[in-house]
């Protein structure tokens, strides 16, 4: 008794499995962040000074990842076929304790391969980070806390506060998150430091992140060079309302920054906020808290 084909049954999933694939992909290409191809970015131009910089160390990084695979594969491969077992065969092939060539082989390559990435890692990672070579336009001290963000204009003598995470309400009302103005073509310095826990400052866009880590202050500078508004968040697990971490990043001219700048002013957000507050930005009680601690 034949059994039954069931080829047919099988062609509705089949096609809605090819359908979802397009669908995803052609989205995928629709994304903002995705108008680069596989590539982060966008086509107009670099968002910041150091975007080709990273993104060559990434296509480098993979390219390299890509021809030691397909080496590695190819090699097993043409081992399973060349030494595979026949119908001929009545015994097994010899044995080989130790084959010295081969073993140094295996051992020198890694070696090399995981030097020439650290090297060209260390080399982009320097650059990235050395403040030494020209002064700042813009200095921007970068407060993070549970489960928020605080902005201290050190230059022009505000801040921006966002409020716990709790408070924001229901729902993704991203226009009650902080947001953070960056003025077009100009040398942003960011110090980073945090206020509890170990924060991550991330702002996916700029194709960089760096740690905030409580006693310790982290710097780097950037020049954001295309304006529009990106998205910010936390790269570092740190409580229960970690993914509400979030913040706005919006690049725009001088004119519009200084215009913010004076809209800080005129709500009374002058000075900056210090490291004694605690995530609720009460200075009492995060003495308080101390104390006992102390205690």
């Amino acid at each position: 008794m034949r059994s039954q084909n069931t080829s047919p049954s099988r062609r509705p999933a089949r096609r809605a499995v090819v359908l979802a694939t397009a669908v995803a992909l052609i989205a995928s290409g629709c994304s903002a962040e995705a108008q680069r191809g596989f590539l982060p970015g966008y086509q107009d131009e670099q968002v910041t000074n150091q975007t080709e910089r990273i993104t060559d160390l990434w296509v480098g990084s993979w390219i390299a990842a890509l021809i030691v695979g397909l080496i590695t594969w190819g090699l097993i491969l043409w081992c399973v076929t060349v030494y595979r077992k026949r119908k001929s065969d009545d015994k097994l092939p010899i044995q080989i304790r130790y084959h010295v060539p081969l073993e140094i082989t295996y051992v020198v390559l890694p070696i090399i391969l995981i030097g020439v990435l650290f090297f060209y890692t260390a080399r982009d990672i320097s650059a990235i980070e050395d403040v030494s070579t020209a002064d700042p336009d813009t200095t921007i001290q970068v407060v993070g806390k549970q489960w928020s963000w605080d902005f201290n204009y050190l230059d022009e003598g505000v801040y921006e506060s966002g409020v716990h995470a709790q408070d924001v309400g229901e729902g993704d009302d991203y226009d009650q998150l902080p947001t953070l103005y960056l003025p077009v073509d100009e040398r942003v310095e960011f110090v980073l430091d945090a206020r509890d826990v170990i924060h991550s400052f991330w702002i996916p866009a700029f194709l960089y992140k760096k740690d905030m880590i409580p006693g310790r202050t982290n710097v780097f500078q950037v020049i954001p060079t295309r304006e529009g508004v990106y998205a910010g968040k936390c790269a570092e697990f740190c409580g229960e309302e970690h993914s509400s971490m979030l913040f706005n990043v919006a690049v725009v001219s001088r004119e519009e920054f200084d215009a913010q700048m004076d809209a800080l002013r005129e709500r009374g957000q002058t000075g900056a906020l210090g490291m004694e507050l605690n995530r609720t930005q009460d200075a009492t009680s995060a003495a308080e808290g101390t104390q006992r601690n102390e205690n």
